[in-house]
């Protein structure tokens, strides 16, 4: 898996550096779905308050988080998963042009709850995987990359 930092930058929105320094693969997927589930909600409280432009720029921030997380995915290892998770965050992506045209809260309400349905997934992971040995903290930022 890839994890790109401009997909890390649109949920931080600055301290990038410093926080993947401490990120391992896991904790920067668990960043990025914090940051989509976040930007879904937020987008749903300006459709609710017919703020046109704020909207726009959450479901932009969610769009580019959701093509981090698919950029992120390995084909080669993930299999049918990542396939799968391929085709979900296609379906997100076209879900989510629709709601910024249509400003359909039934749709945003039904991505919103898939996305924290892997939120949750994700956030059980750490427990599922073996323990690994301390991380090297002065590593180079391009040595960060999730394979």
């Amino acid at each position: 898996m890839r994890v790109h930092f401009k997909a890390m930058a649109d949920y931080t929105g600055g301290n990038l550096t410093s926080q993947a320094l401490v990120a391992d693969k896991v904790e920067l997927i668990q960043m990025l779905f914090d940051g989509l589930v976040d930007s879904l909600a937020v987008a749903k409280g300006h459709i609710e308050h017919q703020a046109i432009e704020k909207k726009g720029q959450s479901l932009n921030r969610a769009s580019r988080i959701v093509v981090g997380l698919k950029s992120a995915l390995d084909y080669s290892q993930g299999g049918d998963i990542a396939a799968n998770l391929s085709e979900l965050y296609d379906y997100v992506l076209r879900k989510i042009i629709h709601i910024n045209i249509h400003n359909d809260l039934a749709g945003l309400g039904e991505i919103h709850g898939l996305m924290v349905e892997l939120q949750q997934a994700w956030k059980t992971m750490p427990g599922l995987i073996p323990s690994r040995p301390n991380m090297n903290l002065g590593a180079a930022p391009s040595s960060l990359a999730v394979h």
